[in-house]
C-alpha cells in the first residue's frame, strides 16, 4: 500500500503512535525493512538519503514501489535530507512520494523561500513535503549532515515557518544527533521544548537522529506527539556487524542465501524494538 507521508501521519498522528523511518540503501535492507513491518502488521517509511540514492539508483524505487503495491503494510518512499532543488525533482521524478528539503542550515527567510519552492512543485503532484528548523547535532559517524553545535527549535518560529510554507511534517531540533554515541557522548533530549513546539504546531513532528538514543526518551517523545522517528544507524549497525563476523568465520563464503539471511534477521531483531518503542505494531488496521 503505497501513500505520501501526508495521509500517512495523519493517521499517526490522531491514534498515537510514531512511524519509523528506516534509511535503506540496499535489497537485503529493503527486505528485512519490509519483512519486519509485515510481520508485525507496522505502517512504515522507506527512506532514502541523496548520497545513498547515488549509490543505488533511481532504479532501486522500482523495486520499493514492487514491495509497497504487494504488501497490505502503508509504505511511503521518502526523500531524506534532501538537500538542493535539483536533488527534490529527481526524487519525484524517480517515483518518492514524500522529500524532505533540508535548508536548516541557512537562515530563516531562506529555509522558508526554498522550502516554499518545493511545496509548490510537489503538492500538485501528490507529493508531500518536510522540512526542517533548528540544526541535528552530528556524533561524527552518522553517515549524514549535522552540526558540532545543536541550534534547537525556536517554537515561535516553528508556528510561523508551518504557516508561511505549508509544509507537511517539521522535523525539529530537541538534541539529537546522527550516528551512533560515542561512550563520553551522552544524549539527552528536551522534552519541555517539545511539548512548546506542539501546542504552537499543528502538523505531525519529525525526530531525527533516532538512533542511540534512551528507549524511555523516545517513547515519550511519541508520547507528546512525534509521530516520526528516523532510524538508520541501529539497523545498518547490527547488520553489518553480523555481516563482519560471518565473513571472518568462513573466508569462502561468497553465496548471498550464506552470508545476509543471518544478516538480515539481527537487524530485523532491532526492528522489532523499533516498531514497540514507537508503538508502531498492529497499526495496519487504521489504514484499511
Amino acid at each position: 500500500m503505497l501513500m505520501n507521508m501526508k495521509e500517512l501521519l495523519k493517521v499517526a498522528q490522531k491514534e498515537g503512535f510514531a512511524v519509523p523511518a528506516f534509511n535503506t540503501s540496499s535489497n537485503m535492507i529493503l527486505k528485512g525493512v519490509m519483512e519486519a513491518c509485515s510481520e508485525k502488521k507496522a505502517p512504515v517509511i522507506i527512506a532514502i538519503h541523496p548520497d545513498e540514492l547515488s549509490f543505488i539508483e533511481d532504479s532501486f524505487i522500482a523495486a520499493v514501489k514492487e514491495e509497497a503495491y504487494k504488501s497490505e503494510v502503508p509504505v511511503v518512499i521518502h526523500l531524506d535530507h534532501g538537500g538542493s532543488f535539483e536533488q527534490i525533482l529527481r526524487a519525484i521524478r524517480c517515483g518518492f512520494t514524500s522529500v524532505m528539503i533540508d535548508a536548516s542550515h541557512l537562515s530563516f527567510e531562506e529555509n522558508i523561500a526554498l522550502t516554499k519552492k518545493v511545496v509548490e512543485v510537489a503538492h500538485p503532484l501528490n507529493v508531500s513535503v518536510e522540512a526542517e528548523l533548528g540544526t541535528i547535532g552530528t556524533t561524527g559517524n552518522g553517515g549524514e549532515y549535522g552540526t558540532e553545535k545543536i541550534i534547537y527549535t525556536d517554537p515561535d518560529k516553528a508556528k510561523e515557518f508551518v504557516e508561511r510554507t505549508e509544509v507537511d511534517t517539521l522535523a525539529v531540533a530537541i538534541g539529537t544527533c546522527h550516528g551512533i554515541y560515542p561512550k563520553d557522548m551522552k544524549p539527552e533530549l528536551k522534552l519541555d521544548l517539545l511539548k512548546v513546539i506542539r501546542d504552537v504546531v499543528d502538523i505531525p513532528l519529525v525526530l531525527h537522529g533516532g538512533s542511540a538514543n534512551p528507549d524511555e526518551e523516545i517513547a515519550e517523545s511519541v508520547k507528546l506527539g512525534v509521530c516520526k522517528i528516523n532510524i538508520s544507524s541501529d539497523i545498518k549497525d547490527a547488520f553489518y556487524r553480523k555481516c563482519r563476523e560471518i565473513l571472518n568465520e568462513d573466508l569462502s563464503a561468497r553465496e548471498p542465501n550464506a552470508i545476509y539471511p543471518p544478516c538480515i534477521e539481527a537487524m530485523k531483531q532491532v526492528i522489532y524494538n523499533k516498531i514497540e518503542l514507537f508503538n508502531d505494531g498492529d497499526k495496519v488496521k487504521f489504514y484499511k
